[in-house]
């Protein structure tokens, strides 16, 4: 470390005038050993992963994302890196920083996240649904809208990034809730009694304008947040998978849960034993032939007969009592609605 007085700093050129003590106790000039030179070097030196590293920092325009702008240029740079490393110099590389990098560490947090998102959501299943068959077709009908996701974002060209995933991650709930409506649906048609098939067929026409109307109120609400550039791939994500979930929900949801439970036509509801206790023991045509086995008949029909009284006021006619009879047979569902007077 060589350093003048304070007063022979004034001038560079002062630096060559500069005598050096040497261990024989002389002086010599510095232009004897060395030759000053003028240059620059940086004042600061930044330090990634404790190896030296230079930043280059740039501004898009607007209406472009980072992501957009980095895959565009990152060809070019892999590029000058070969040209690198054919050269010799592998001492020097490329990484891509920035929004792509913070991309990347949102990603990965999100992706340790997903077993426990899982586990929860089809746990809420099976509170909400009460079989582990049913929360399941409604778990799988998850994944449905990454068609119309993919071709939406390829079609609007935008990135898939962070914003997008959560796009994604939101897309699978309203997929998965409108499943639940319409599984609900087919198990409250069954517990009244309508054949499995015609409770498939029924709750899919039945649930049409519903699921469709809170589909489509979602996908419109989302056409002002697509032209953000932040959030609009986002928006555009929820938009194209809602739109495609929503078509396949209504027609491959019924066909799985067919599917699934082995359901053709003609199927009855439920398939039950007769009661318990002495009303098992008689005919149930009334023909008091005695005591039979403890399951109906193959071709024996059960009834059941729900009664309601409405007193009639006085000087008009007599109390009259309404009955509704379900009969169920082995080939279906028998209804009909009887008046009986007094």
């Amino acid at each position: 470390m060589l350093r003048q007085p304070l007063a022979e700093r004034d001038a560079i050129t002062d630096i060559a005038n500069a005598y050096l003590p040497t261990a024989s106790g002389k002086s010599i000039p510095l232009t004897q050993i060395a030759k000053p030179m003028f240059a620059w070097e940086p004042g600061v030196l930044w330090r990634e992963n404790r190896d030296y590293a230079i930043t280059v920092n740039a501004d898009v325009v607007e209406g472009l994302q980072g992501a957009t702008v980095t895959n565009q240029l990152l060809p070019g740079l892999r590029a000058l890196e070969a040209g690198w490393a054919r050269a010799g110099d592998t001492g020097y590389r490329i990484e891509v920083a920035g929004a792509v990098e913070e991309t990347s560490k949102g990603s990965a947090s999100i992706a340790a996240g997903v077993p426990v998102m899982l586990f929860i959501t089809f746990t809420l299943l099976m509170l909400q649904l009460h079989s582990f068959s049913r929360a399941m077709l409604v778990f799988l009908t998850g994944p449905l809208g990454l068609a119309g996701v993919a071709a939406a974002l390829l079609v609007l060209n935008r990135p898939f990034g962070f914003v997008a995933l959560l796009g994604v991650i939101a897309l699978m709930g309203m997929i998965q809730r409108n499943s639940v409506i319409l599984i609900d649906q087919i198990e409250l048609d069954r517990a009244r009694g309508v054949p499995t098939w015609d409770a498939i067929v029924e709750a899919a026409v039945r649930r049409l304008r519903p699921i469709v109307l809170t589909a489509a109120a979602a996908v419109l609400a989302m056409i002002p947040l697509s032209r953000s550039v932040f959030w609009g791939p986002m928006a555009v994500a929820i938009m194209g998978g809602l739109i495609v979930a929503t078509a396949l929900t209504l027609l491959a949801l019924p066909a799985m849960y067919a599917a699934w439970f082995r359901v053709k036509p003609g199927t009855p509801a439920f398939h039950e034993s007769a009661p318990a206790g002495p009303r098992a023991a008689r005919d149930p045509h009334g023909s008091g032939s005695g005591p039979r086995s403890p399951r109906w008949p193959e071709r024996a029909a059960r009834v059941r007969v729900k009664c309601s009284v409405r007193q009639i006021p006085s000087g008009g006619c007599s109390p009259a009592t309404a009955c509704l009879v379900s009969a169920r047979r082995a080939g279906g569902e028998i209804g009909r609605r009887t008046r009986f007077r007094s």
